[in-house]
């Protein structure tokens, strides 16, 4: 990534760059969630997912549209290492029904600083901060109260609220070795984002989510308010007025 991208990425989520510190670090992870939706549209448009950088950059940054973990943790990997962060890309599996997914069913970032951190900015109703990867201690959050505990082969477990939701692999990845995940996450029939439809974001008061026809509105403390977008062009502003960016079709699921 150039300084010319790096400037207009920073301009696209609102944020300044700044030393590379914990602060600005948080503040970067803060200001990525509340403006790049977590989002699963390409999928049901027939848009191709590359996870190459200039193709993430055109996506997210040029095109102002969001994406999934690959997508989203790929690209600000790219935009942290530009700033001066020691950023490295690492697998996690994901945790359903109480087991274990896949290997590379998820993509979250390890930064290096006086203390390692977990950045991660494309697992949806996550961590508004990054969280620290050496404290097995709670870890307080305005998502919730977070642990991160060894586990085996150096894997580390990260809960939420008392429920686990990934397990890390310590070791390195290029963006590339997710390639193949990412292409089974776009089209088996067995891969929740092929079966679901949504697009959501962090906001002031809570999260904003397009799900199919419906605009739901989380308030902080969980209560959820739904609204049916009556028409294609009801759902169109929605997108427009929330995430900013114009749809010239609708993703549909089959």
């Amino acid at each position: 990534m150039d300084h010319t991208q790096a400037a207009a990425y920073l301009a696209r989520i609102g944020a300044e760059s700044g030393p590379a510190t914990a602060e600005t670090l948080h503040a970067l992870q803060l200001a990525h969630l509340s403006t790049v939706p977590f989002e699963n549209l390409s999928i049901h448009l027939g848009e191709p997912i590359v996870l190459a950088e200039d193709a993430l950059f055109e996506k997210i940054v040029t095109g102002r549209r969001g994406g999934f973990c690959y997508e989203l943790n790929g690209l600000f990997a790219a935009l942290l290492t530009h700033l001066g962060y020691s950023v490295t890309l690492h697998e996690a599996r994901v945790y359903g029904d109480g087991r274990l997914g896949v290997p590379f069913d998820h993509l979250a970032l390890r930064v290096e600083l006086d203390r390692p951190w977990l950045v991660d900015v494309g697992f949806g109703d996550f961590s508004y901060r990054p969280l620290l990867l050496d404290s097995i201690d709670d870890q307080a959050d305005p998502g919730g109260i977070f642990r991160v505990t060894p586990a085996d082969h150096g894997d580390l477990d990260v809960s939420q609220d008392g429920r686990p939701q990934y397990r890390i692999d310590p070791r390195p990845y290029e963006l590339s070795a997710f390639v193949p995940t990412c292409w089974y996450q776009q089209t088996s029939p067995d891969s929740h984002f092929t079966r679901s439809l949504t697009c959501s974001r962090l906001t002031e008061s809570g999260r904003i989510t397009v799900s199919g026809r419906r605009l739901i509105t989380t308030a902080a403390d969980g209560t959820r308010t739904e609204q049916a977008l009556d028409g294609d062009e009801a759902i169109r502003a929605a997108y427009r007025a929330h995430f900013g960016f114009e749809l010239d079709r609708l993703p549909t699921i089959p």
